[in-house]
């Protein structure tokens, strides 16, 4: 069975490999013909786990990068829909891709939708493409969005383990996609319509965004009381009903921040509270700021080393990172700050963790790595200035501090 993934990304490439690793023929395409090139040269070291090994065993025997597409049975679209300057979902890389394939469609074929879009996008825009083409979908062509869930970091793993929503445009769409991804997928298979499979993925996203801007509400409101979040957040969820989120710096990545958008943007008056929310979370990096510059206050011409810089802990992964909005916001201000994160390459930051903390007044930890648990904090304090230590993630709680080290985290503003 030959494969054709579209978009070879976060996504794509992860799904490219796997399929290709459990004995299907996969031609990965994407327009990207340089970064296509560093993939066939290993010149690209992929930070996701075990994605460099399979990608180097399934290249050229199984699998095939190229910058266009070809005759396949199946075809899975896993390009990006990034928000254009109002908010809004620019659908133009789904479009290429689905305009790509069309000159290659045959009777028999499966198209799988895999990115993020809005609802009614499947069957509104898509299948109309292929029914002028003269298939009739569910009888010549079987067309079905199935949503990606997975976790960066894991998603090799996730893809196969994950439960899966499989929405067709038809029932018989539904059944010969169900039976694609049986092959691999050890998750439950629940089908549904391309409707209701595409507000699922926006709905599961929404509602860790709205959960995460009420905690980071509660972390507010608890500044004003001047009482501790951590234990109102802890004990509330003692409650055999209640399972608050942590709250933070803010909320990053390619999904939490971007998907709630293609609710809100096509239906803004039944979105009110997605859409505060979305307002709540975008507001905390500079509500970080104020507190940070509180502390920056007592000390003229401050140093500052700022640990973290990802979106979240344990990756390298800075799109939409709150970490790095704050230190922009901090640099745009004048403030001389040194930025270490073990885990992030390829931008202007600084790498060696003792320079950041030479002679600064403040260490300000962004981002919870699992590798600043095990770093000797008490040999780095030793280089700081009159050390103190910022933790806005409560990293802190699971380390010794040496007793001399002033340390203040998001209890106290």
């Amino acid at each position: 069975m030959k494969i054709c993934v579209l978009g070879i990304g976060f996504i794509g490439l992860p799904t490219a490999c796997l399929l290709a690793s459990v004995g299907f023929h996969v031609l990965g395409v994407d327009i990207n013909e340089d970064y296509l090139n560093k993939l066939k040269s290993k010149k690209i070291k992929l930070k996701e786990k075990n994605l460099n090994e399979l990608l180097d065993k399934a290249l050229n025997k199984t699998l095939i990068l190229d910058t266009k597409p070809n005759k396949a049975d199946i075809f899975i679209i896993c390009t990006p829909t990034p928000l254009d300057k109002d908010n809004s979902p620019d659908l133009t890389y789904l479009i290429e891709a689905i305009n790509s394939i069309l000159p290659y469609l045959e009777k028999g074929n499966i198209i799988i939708i895999e990115s993020t879009i809005p609802p009614k996008t499947t069957r509104e825009i898509i299948k109309p493409k292929i029914e002028d083409l003269g298939f009739k979908i569910g009888r010549d062509v079987y067309l079905a969005y199935c949503p990606e869930r997975v976790l960066p970091g894991n998603i090799l793993y996730e893809l196969i383990h994950n439960n899966r929503i499989i929405g067709g445009c038809t029932e018989n769409c539904s059944k010969m996609v169900k039976s694609f991804y049986e092959k691999f997928v050890e998750g439950e298979i629940h089908t549904t319509t391309a409707e209701i499979a595409e507000m699922v993925k926006l709905v599961e996203n929404s509602y860790r965004d709205v959960t995460i801007a009420f905690a980071n509400e509660v972390l507010k409101t608890c500044n004003e009381l001047n009482i501790n979040p951590y234990e109102v957040i802890f004990l509330a969820n003692k409650h055999p009903r209640v399972n608050l989120p942590d709250f933070g710096i803010g909320v990053g990545g390619h999904c939490l921040p971007i998907d709630p958008y293609f609710i809100i943007s096509s239906f803004p008056k039944t979105s009110k509270l997605i859409s505060t929310a979305r307002k709540i979370n975008d507001s905390m990096p500079r509500f970080i700021v104020s507190k940070i510059e509180k502390f920056l206050a007592r000390k003229d011409n401050p140093k500052i080393g700022i640990w973290g810089l990802s979106y979240k802990k344990n990756t390298s992964d800075i799109r939409n990172s709150p970490s790095l909005e704050i230190v922009n916001i901090l640099q745009a201000k004048g403030y001389n700050v040194k930025i270490y994160d073990p885990l992030v390459e390829g931008i202007n930051y600084d790498k060696i963790k003792f320079e950041s903390v030479m002679a600064s007044n403040f260490l300000i930890i962004l981002v919870d790595h699992d590798e600043f648990i095990k770093e000797d904090f008490k040999e780095l304090l030793s280089l700081m200035d009159t050390p103190i230590i910022l933790d806005l993630t409560n990293i802190t709680e699971k380390i010794t501090l040496p007793e001399d080290v002033e340390y203040y985290n998001l209890m106290k503003s």
